[in-house]
């Protein structure tokens, strides 16, 4: 499958997992527009499957950990890579060639 394919099934699968629920398609369609990857989304998906939350205030708060989890995992990658960039000047320097 490629990436819109992948997008689409687990926008689906979400979406059918709250309207399951008894959740309105208006608010699986915000929740996908926040996590806005197949892999949160089946995340979420998974989440509803196995705890069916009763309130929508969980449905929501668990949105919002998967989004938090995400965006911290985002930082420290681009740490990491600031910092392997600031270690490969410290070692190399430069590049300041006097002729």
């Amino acid at each position: 499958m490629n990436n819109r394919q992948d997008w689409t099934r687990s926008r689906d699968n979400l979406i059918s997992a709250l309207q399951t629920l008894g959740y309105p398609q208006e608010l699986g369609d915000a929740i996908v527009k926040n996590l806005g990857s197949p892999k949160a989304m089946d995340r979420m998906t998974s989440y509803l499957i196995h705890v069916k939350p009763h309130s929508i205030e969980l449905v929501v708060d668990e949105m919002l950990a998967i989004k938090s989890e995400i965006d911290a995992w985002k930082q420290l990658k681009e740490a990491q890579a600031a910092n392997a960039a600031y270690n490969e000047l410290l070692y190399y320097g430069l590049d300041n060639e006097e002729e």
